[in-house]
């Protein structure tokens, strides 16, 4: 009984069945900001394809759903909440599988302190705090102090964690129905002050603005729907963790182009393409300018839709970060301590500190250079999303490799689909990068090195990245020793399909 009680205990694991299916979507939901996503991006999408802007909303869907779909397959075969990194480093390599885990984890860093000011923001314009707002040194505190309040949160518990997003998804939601019913009510009874349009099915035409405005609009378009995956990344914490996953992952794709097409639809009505052209420029704040407009003196209804999405994201976007640290720590790639799981909360405490600490540090000193850069640094987001996004349809393909053939079910969602899909983010990719190169083309207008600061920024990202995998190769040799892994036939079809 003694020699029982000396030994020591095992090693703490994440939370098994700590949500159900339903909380990973919300999580999926949440992590993608919707109603931010789409205040940022409608205003430049109108300005690049006219009533055009749901087509091209709706187009950008297509990639996604063809990743989910790898996402899904992929997951059921290896349940690991480095997704990428690690179905990627079994398919692929030890090489390319630790960039994918790179591009996932800085993709958190840059994003976080950006969402969190524009929770800040958002959410002292919706009480009447504007000069606090305004006042940059507040605002970058409230937004400091919101990080560490969300990152405690992801520490305590992924149960408390989902019981929030649960809150927070029900008020985002039904705050954007309110915007749209009020919105298209007022089309249709002629009150505008704009000059409003009836929508029409035709608007759902992405090639109606041409080509070249269609490619311009998707490279905008397909990255509202970057965040899904968080549900994912959740799946050692998730109820039937082999299919629960990757459905949520797929559903919140649907339900989020629901949303986009919605939102899109009533905004392009109620304010009319010129209008929400010439203030493009303003971004997210969009619906700040047309809160007032649609819904008088209940304008901090939609002010609050905004400020509880990037609220909700901010917590999100921390989980795929810290999550595949800890699974690149726990297979070598990276130092050990990242991998320390907290063993009360049993959660990835060490990795999601980090994360939250490095996000904090960037956002500060982004800041200090310009509020310009900070926006530079979150269009270089769009070269990191697509690299490991189009990573995971290719390592999809070529793990089910020899099983494509299987079936037409099969050939279709877990070979041409995922692709598919990975081809058309290279491509958005490869227009990405010739489109930062021009410095004309950035946020804030100027050169850095003669390139887009976005481009810069990237490439920047990459080559620290490449360093620091070609060091630790050499310190820790162990993690490229490791055996690619075995498909499991009866996981492509049949009952488990």
């Amino acid at each position: 009984m003694a020699k029982e009680l000396a030994e020591p205990a095992p090693p703490a694991t994440l939370k098994a069945n700590a949500i159900g299916f339903v909380d990973a979507l919300v999580i999926g939901l949440n992590a993608t900001s919707p109603a931010y996503s789409v205040a940022a991006v409608i205003g430049p999408i109108v300005a690049l394809v006219g009533i055009y802007a749901p087509g091209v909303l709706f187009a950008s869907f297509v990639p996604m759903l063809f990743i989910a779909s790898a996402f899904y397959y992929l997951n059921k075969v290896d349940q690991d909440c480095g997704t990428t990194f690690s179905w990627v480093t079994r398919a692929m390599g030890p090489w390319t599988g630790w960039l994918g885990g790179w591009a996932i984890t800085m993709t958190g860093v840059l994003v976080v302190g950006s969402l969190a000011d524009v929770a800040v923001s958002f959410g002292l314009l919706a009480v009447g705090l504007d000069s606090w707002a305004d006042n940059t040194f507040v605002r970058q505190l409230l937004t400091v102090i919101l990080i560490l309040v969300m990152t405690g949160l992801c520490v305590i518990g992924t149960e408390l964690s989902a019981k929030v997003q649960n809150v927070l998804i029900l008020a985002q939601v039904a705050f954007l129905i309110v915007f749209v019913i009020v919105a298209l009510y007022r089309v249709y009874a002629g009150t505008t002050s704009f000059d409003s349009i009836h929508p029409s099915a035709q608007w759902l035409n992405p090639f109606g603005a041409g080509g070249a405005a269609l490619t311009s609009g998707l490279l905008l378009g397909v990255f509202i729907y970057w965040g899904w995956e968080s549900a994912v990344n959740l799946t050692e914490e998730v109820e039937d963790s082999a299919t629960a996953p990757g459905k949520a992952g797929v559903w919140s794709t649907v339900i989020l182009l629901v949303t986009y097409l919605s939102v899109g639809f009533a905004v392009v009505a109620f304010a009319g393409t010129a209008y929400l052209a010439e203030n493009a420029d303003e971004e997210e704040f969009i619906f700040a300018l047309l809160a007032r407009e649609v819904m008088g003196g209940w304008d901090w209804i939609v002010l609050l839709a905004v400020a509880t999405s990037a609220l909700a994201s901010t917590q999100t976007t921390i989980i795929p970060a810290s999550r595949t640290a800890l699974s690149m720590a726990r297979r070598h790639a990276l130092p050990a301590h990242f991998a320390r799981i907290n063993p009360r909360f049993r959660t990835p405490d060490v990795s999601t500190w980090w994360v939250a600490a490095i996000a904090i540090a960037w956002y500060l000193v982004v800041n200090q250079i310009s509020e310009n850069a900070l926006f530079d640094s979150l269009t270089a987001l769009s070269l990191l999303i697509a690299f490991y996004y189009a990573l995971t349809g290719v390592a999809c393909a070529v793990y089910y490799r020899h099983h494509l053939t299987a079936s037409v079910r099969s050939f279709l969602f877990i070979g041409l689909g995922p692709v598919v899909g990975a081809g058309l983010l290279t491509w958005l990719l490869v227009r990405s990068v010739i489109d930062m190169s021009d410095p004309a083309n950035s946020y804030s207008g100027t050169s850095w090195f003669g390139l887009g600061p976005p481009l810069v920024i990237g490439i920047c990202i990459s080559l620290i990245g490449v360093v620091l995998m070609v060091v630790w190769r050499f310190r820790s040799p162990l993690f490229w020793a490791e055996h690619r892994g075995v498909v499991d036939p009866r996981l492509v079809d049949g009952k488990e399909s």
